[in-house]
C-alpha cells in the first residue's frame, strides 16, 4: 500500500468512527501519519476531558484503523 493509500484508509477509518464520537459530543482529526505506521491524531470536544478517551483510542480508534490499514502499529493522541 503507497503512502497516499494509507492516508486514504486512514480517513475511511476515521469516517466510521465518526459517528460514535460525535454522538457523544466529542470528535477526532487526523493530525499526521509518520513513516506509514504511526497514526496522530487529535481528540476533540468532549473527548478532550473524558476520562475514558485513551479505551475510546486504544479500543474504538486504533482497532478501526488497523482493520482498513494493517501497517499501522500505532495511534497517538496529541493533545493541545
Amino acid at each position: 500500500m503507497t503512502t497516499e493509500e494509507i492516508r486514504i484508509n486512514v480517513e475511511k477509518a476515521l469516517q466510521e468512527i465518526r459517528p460514535f464520537l460525535q454522538s457523544d459530543g466529542g470528535d477526532i482529526s487526523l493530525i499526521s501519519i509518520e513513516d506509514d505506521r504511526l497514526v496522530k491524531v487529535q481528540l476533540e470536544g468532549a473527548c478532550v476531558g473524558c476520562h475514558v478517551n485513551q479505551m475510546t483510542l486504544k479500543s474504538g480508534v486504533e482497532m478501526t484503523i488497523k482493520k482498513y490499514a494493517p501497517q499501522i502499529e500505532k495511534v497517538v493522541n496529541i493533545e493541545r
